[in-house]
């Protein structure tokens, strides 16, 4: 997904579409808990949003959203060359320090206690730990790659040998907690128990990714094994703690069609993921000479939300294990031209933003929208909107969007929700609110 979001929005834009989705699918009660589990609701935390948006884990619990929230993501685990799961304090590579060794205060701490020089688990792990003792149904994962971080993916999934060992590391370090020592920090099981299952983010299998990214064509048959081994080795490490629930293993897919048969024999493996979550954003990208909508839930002769859902299910997949994903950013352009509302008219390149040009959180979206500087127009019957101040137009969902796509899933009896990523909300999480409300049919 999403480690360089620059470099992944610009092949997402080569997504294709097909016809409308169907296919309804029996919904689960809810458990009765602190959680609705009628849906999956997954957000995805960035490692990296601690420093400049400084957006810690304990947002989650001061803006409501981890009572909202069934799953957490976190983004990202590397994989070395040598094609194994890996950890420590490599610049652009991993980083130790924000996952387990910064001690956080007791203003930024999730218990409101601060970190101590002697504990083995600080940083995110820790307050990740803390934010499940206090939401004891929230289940959080390890995301392995995302668009950066795939450069391996393709050499530890190629031989059955590759894969076991490749397997056997990332369940060493996620799942028994066995972390490199740093300091006081790490050792053997010091983050046991904080993830409940991986989620597999190989950008992309059998086909083009990040410029450094190695793909093959067996790569199809060896994802396939890929997951097989892990959802083997998963079911016997629970077994053999007596774990009465299994962990989960899941995997974050593309919407153009090439992309799914390139990589994906989507009958076999998702008889061992638990859930996949679908490529719903980047449509169309700020790279382009013209805008366009990046997340339309409909989009006739264009890719959308709607054929995403189509080309999986149409490929066996049930509608009950695919989980729509949501963007909780926009795509800009500036320059733009044409008159009228903006949307699909030239323009001269991605419109200045907070981050990265062309790719802007919706909190500071949100801010623009209320200062009447631009225009909010919508097409309400493709399920989209945009802003557009005569120069500069920003593609993204907001509140009544995610409303429109909540009803769709509830509808076609998906499995859930997708965010990238939590950080970009509000301060008073009005986008998980807007999801949250929308599964449960308020």
């Amino acid at each position: 997904m999403r480690r360089s979001m620059l470099g992944r929005l610009a092949v997402a834009a080569c997504s294709l579409s097909l016809l409308t989705a169907f296919a309804p699918a029996a919904v689960a009660q809810a458990d009765g808990g602190g959680h609705d589990r009628s849906y999956k609701k997954v957000g995805y935390f960035t490692q990296w949003g601690v420093y400049g948006r400084d957006f810690q884990v304990q947002d989650l619990e001061a803006n409501g959203s981890a009572g909202k929230l069934t799953h957490i993501n976190y983004a990202f685990g590397n994989i070395s060359p040598q094609g194994r799961c890996f950890t420590g304090n490599v610049p652009g590579e991993a980083d130790a320090w924000a996952d387990y060794v910064r001690p956080l205060d007791a203003a930024n701490s999730v218990d409101g206690v601060a970190d101590t020089g002697e504990q083995p688990l600080a940083g995110n792990f820790n307050q990740l730990r803390e934010l499940k003792a206090e939401h004891p149904g929230l289940k959080v994962l390890i995301s392995l790659g995302g668009w950066s971080w795939s450069t391996h993916f393709s050499d530890a999934a190629l031989t059955p040998a590759s894969r076991k060992a490749f397997v056997e590391s990332c369940i060493d370090l996620y799942i028994k907690g066995n972390l490199p020592q740093d300091g006081a920090r790490g050792g053997a099981g010091a983050a046991a128990g904080v993830f409940d299952g991986i989620d597999l983010d190989w950008e992309w299998p059998g086909s083009a990714g990040d410029t450094d990214t190695t793909y093959r064509p067996e790569d199809k048959q060896n994802f396939t094994a890929l997951v097989k081994e892990f959802r083997t080795q998963l079911d016997a490490y629970a077994r053999s703690q007596k774990k009465k629930t299994k962990y989960e293993l899941s995997a974050f897919v593309p919407t153009a069609p090439a992309k799914i048969d390139a990589g994906f024999d989507v009958r076999r493996i998702m008889r061992d993921l638990d859930f996949v979550t679908l490529q719903g954003y980047d449509f169309h990208v700020s790279g382009e000479p013209r805008t366009a909508q990046q997340s339309a839930l409909r989009a006739r002769g264009d890719f959308s939300v709607d054929s995403t859902v189509d080309a999986w299910l149409r490929r066996g997949a049930p509608a009950n294990k695919l989980v729509m994903g949501m963007p909780f950013y926009g795509q800009g352009w500036t320059g733009v031209s044409g008159g009228g509302d903006g949307m699909g008219q030239p323009a001269t390149g991605p419109a200045p933003a907070t981050w990265a040009a062309g790719y802007e959180d919706y909190k500071a979206l949100k801010k623009l929208a209320d200062s009447g500087a631009y225009t909010i127009h919508r097409d309400r019957r493709d399920g989209h909107a945009w802003l557009f101040d005569g120069t500069t137009l920003w593609t993204y969902d907001d509140p009544q969007v995610l409303r429109a796509k909540t009803g769709y899933i509830r509808e076609h009896g998906l499995g859930g929700a997708m965010f990238w990523s939590l950080d970009a909300d509000t301060a008073d999480g009005e986008l998980m609110i807007a999801v949250d409300r929308g599964l449960r049919g308020r």
